[in-house]
């Protein structure tokens, strides 16, 4: 985990899991598995700036190039994704209660 502060608090973070596969296949088990930013903090660039502080860590330490799962409704986080190297790899579906939501999966294209 990596953690964006400034002297009023936390900015946002990124979790990453290694040795989790993609639901889409393929060969990476290196999941982003949550990227927040305070919405007080959106168009600061923290989230494009810890986003390639920890591809810069997967680099390091030999790791796949990783995927994540956002909710198929959320555009402006997949648009965010998209033009930040990572592209499209499939579908999956995410279950709260008895509830069933899309998500897409979206891969970085390469270390």
């Amino acid at each position: 985990m990596l953690v964006s502060q400034n002297l009023d608090g936390i900015d946002g973070y990124i979790r990453v899991t290694h040795g989790r596969p993609s639901p889409a296949g393929g060969a990476s088990c290196t999941e982003i598995s949550t990227l927040y930013v305070q919405p007080r903090h959106h168009g600061r660039g923290i989230g494009r700036r810890l986003l390639q502080a920890w591809l810069q860590l997967c680099r390091s330490n030999g790791w796949d190039a990783p995927w994540l799962a956002s909710n198929s409704e959320n555009s402006r986080a997949i648009s965010f994704y998209l033009g930040n190297g990572f592209e499209h790899a499939g579908l999956t579906s995410f279950r709260i209660g008895g509830e069933e939501y899309a998500n897409d999966v979206l891969q970085y294209s390469s270390l």
